[in-house]
This record gives structure tokens, sequence and C-alpha cells, in this order.
């Protein structure tokens, strides 16, 4: 596997060589130095040139130069799926490379408006060429764009009602047996809005001063262990009565958290709400497979 300095030395051997490339820059984890180094850290990579339709053109000028790729993905050529994202292949173009000995790149071309333009964007940003000045000078690359911000009051009380009010669906699923439903009601509605506090904690517990990263997955620095104890112990199988029990515990700690939370932030804190649903909530767990209303 090459190593983080012959990736480096490569990326700009050919952007030195290559006429159409005027300036480099990186972007993501590679430019934080807090977040951790591993074997899967992939290099985001800029190339700022003139125009992008003769890269695009060229299928294959990535392996020629950076090597042996065992797949890829061209996620711009799918832009006609996602009409509403503003995709413009003739500003910016992108090719997600995994390698054969291990590394990858996330490269992108831009052209020289549309970098300048955006640059900005991202606080995680480093400049490694700049053949002509044409980029502005940018902060030292820091994590401040992504630490936990403060919530408003409406963001707070959002949060608490789309856990409560999306939970029915949570029981319904289950009653019926719709697992998979289940799973996807949990995971991506119900769940998320226990992320947001545990990171809002995190918020006041580190004065708004940290990142807990993609999907909270840095949370265990700060949270107390009895809190991601059991915010992972929410985590459950495609079986029936394990879903039940995480989900329960689930509703405890939102509730917890949710009460600390508000009360940090000076906010209020729906118990009506909270006490309600989750009391339909176990109700639901006890009605009989043939049950002929719900009360």
């Amino acid at each position: 596997m090459r190593t983080e300095q012959e990736m480096y030395d490569l990326i700009l051997k050919v952007a030195r060589e290559d006429e159409r490339i005027r300036a480099v820059y990186i972007d993501g984890s590679r430019t934080n130095p807090d977040a951790p180094r591993d074997i899967f850290q992939d290099y985001d990579v800029v190339y700022v040139v003139h125009e992008t339709e003769s890269f695009i053109n060229d299928r294959d000028w990535t392996q020629r130069m950076f090597g042996k790729i065992l797949y890829m993905q061209r996620p711009d050529e799918f832009a006609e799926l996602f009409p509403g994202e503003g995709i413009d292949i003739i500003k910016s173009y992108g090719w997600l490379m995994q390698f054969a000995d291990g590394n990858r790149i996330d490269l992108h071309v831009e052209t020289i408006p549309t970098a300048k333009e955006g640059i900005f964007n991202d606080t995680l940003r480093k400049i490694l060429l700049d053949k002509d000045g044409i980029l502005p000078e940018i902060p030292e690359s820091n994590d401040a764009g992504y630490h936990v911000k403060k919530p408003t009051e409406k963001e707070y009380s959002c949060a608490c009602n789309e856990f409560w009010w999306c939970l029915n669906n949570v029981a319904k699923g289950l009653w019926r047996n719709e697992l998979t439903y289940v799973q996807d009601m949990v995971n991506h509605v119900v769940r998320k809005q226990l992320e947001k506090l545990l990171s809002w904690k995190v918020g006041l517990l580190t004065d708004w001063s940290e990142a807990v990263g993609k999907s909270g997955k840095y949370m265990y620095r700060w949270l107390p262990a009895e809190d991601w104890g059991q915010y992972l112990a929410t985590w459950f199988s495609c079986n029936k009565e394990e879903a039940w029990e995480g989900s329960l515990l689930m509703c405890t700690l939102f509730d917890r958290i949710a009460k600390e939370v508000g009360a940090g932030l000076g906010y209020e804190y729906n118990q009506v709400e909270a006490e309600n649903s989750f009391s339909y909530f176990k109700h639901v767990r006890t009605l009989s497979a043939d049950a002929k209303g719900v009360y």
C-alpha cells in the first residue's frame, strides 16, 4: 500500500505535469488534525482546471495517472436522476476510485470560477499547489464548520415532536410484524432525533466547541459512559421482542436526555406529549394480534 507521502507526491506530480491543472487543494479528514488516522482514510482532492470536458472524455486518464483501479464511481454521470441537486459537469466533475493497493482517492476537477466561489464553503480545506496564484487565501484548516451548533427553541421542539409523533409508526409496524418497515422508521427517522439530542448534550458539555462526526460517531468522547452504552443498546435486529425492548430503551433514554438538554438550553420540554406518546406505544404492545380496536 502506497504511503501517505507517496500519494501526495503522486497527486502533485500529476498536477505539475498537466498544463490543464492550475491548482490543487484537498479537504476532508486528512486536513483535520483532530481526526483519527487509519488505513481507510481517503484522499479528497480537487484539481482546479480551465475546463472539465477533456478530463471527462478521456475515460482512462485516472488509471494511467494514479495506478490500477479495482472499481470506481462517476457520480456526476447520474446527474439526470437527481435534477434538483444542481449538478453541472461543465463546472465540476468527480471520480471516486478504489485502488488495487488499498488507497482511495475522491477526485474532482473544478473550473477556476467554481473553485474561487466555493473554496470557502468548507473549513476543512488546504491548498497544496497554486501555479498562478488564482485561489484566494484561506484560513488554516480546522473543523469549526462541523462543530455541534446550538439549536433554536423551535429546532429543539421540532426534534422532540418528531421523535414522539413518529413513535406511533414504530408501534403499529411492530404490531403488524412489519419488521423491515420498523427498521426503516427507527433508523432513518426516530433514532435520528435521539442522535440530535445527544449531540446537543455534547454541545452543552463542550461549550459548542467540538464536532461529533458523521452519524455522531465521536459522541462517545464526551458523553458519560452510561449515555453512550444505553445509546448503543437501542440498536436491534429483526426480532420482534428485541425490537420492542430496544425501542422502549430508546424512549426512556430520549426522555431523560431531552429533559437535560431542555434544562441546559432554557427550553420547555413538552412532558405531556412525551408521556402520552410513550403510554400509547406501551399500550399497543399489549394488544392481541386479532384486536378489533386500539382502545
